[in-house]
């Protein structure tokens, strides 16, 4: 490895480079914001008690069964070969020929909204029965459970694991480049192209992945921190003072 053509393709690709990091950013937070949503709506769905008996049952399996096909076929194959389907595919069936950005942002969000159905089903199914009971007991319906006690909990919880998804995909964008779409991975295929230099220009872009899933990673840790709020708190009517609150916990 030489360092002198680490610096080289930095100051003469750096364009090049930044312009591949902002495309693999824009699709990989567009896709996860929009695969948040698909997973969240898919996984309440999921939930939905099931009547013993009438339309709504049948209704309700016919939407379960849809949502497991996609669920599975979604999680069970590669996103290469979903790009190459759904890409060329739109084309051969359709006669329309996507944008590939559009089809990647397409791509990443179906894919992402596979993985995450599945999280926010287990976030729902973690909330504690006894919750439900006392929703139903103030006289709450399901929708109204749903939107005031058990989804603020499961969006918290299933915090992490949706940070954990952005940061894949933000590494997963690299498929994408057999659609043509110009992410970082692209951009860097053609710089090597350019000076044979596969080795530096690589590792260039192994620090630039690096860099951005780290930063990703801090800015979700401080987001997770701030939901969480204070760890010690006092409630408005016992207030003490700082003094008292010193002496409680040095027991001084």
């Amino acid at each position: 490895m030489s360092i002198e053509w680490i610096i080289r393709i930095v100051v003469e690709y750096w364009p090049m480079f930044l312009r591949g990091a902002g495309v693999t950013l824009l699709i990989a937070l567009i896709g996860t914001v929009f695969g948040a949503l698909i997973g969240l709506l898919s996984g309440v769905l999921r939930t939905i008690p099931m009547p013993e008996k009438g339309s709504k049952r049948l209704l309700l399996k016919v939407v379960n069964l849809i949502l497991s096909a996609y669920i599975e076929f979604f999680r069970g194959t590669p996103m290469i070969v979903q790009a190459m389907v759904i890409f060329y595919g739109a084309a051969m069936a359709f006669g329309y020929q996507m944008d590939p950005l559009i089809a990647g942002i397409v791509i990443v969000s179906i894919n992402t909204g596979a993985y995450m159905a599945e999280i926010v089903r287990g976030g729902i199914i973690s909330v504690d029965q006894g919750q439900y009971e006392a929703a139903q007991a103030i006289g709450m319906n399901h929708v109204q459970t749903m939107m005031n006690v058990v989804l603020p909990q499961v969006i918290r919880n299933i915090l992490p694991a949706t940070g954990n998804q952005f940061i894949i995909n933000i590494k997963d964008t690299a498929v994408l480049s057999v659609i043509s779409i110009s992410e970082l991975f692209f951009q860097t295929n053609s710089i090597a192209g350019n000076n044979f230099r596969y080795f530096e220009s690589f590792f260039v872009v192994c620090i630039i992945y690096f860099i951005m899933t780290y930063t990703v990673t801090l800015i979700l840790r401080y987001i997770e921190r701030r939901m969480d709020g204070p760890a010690n708190y006092v409630i408005a009517g016992e207030m003490d003072t700082a003094e008292d609150i010193k002496r409680k916990t040095t027991g001084a």
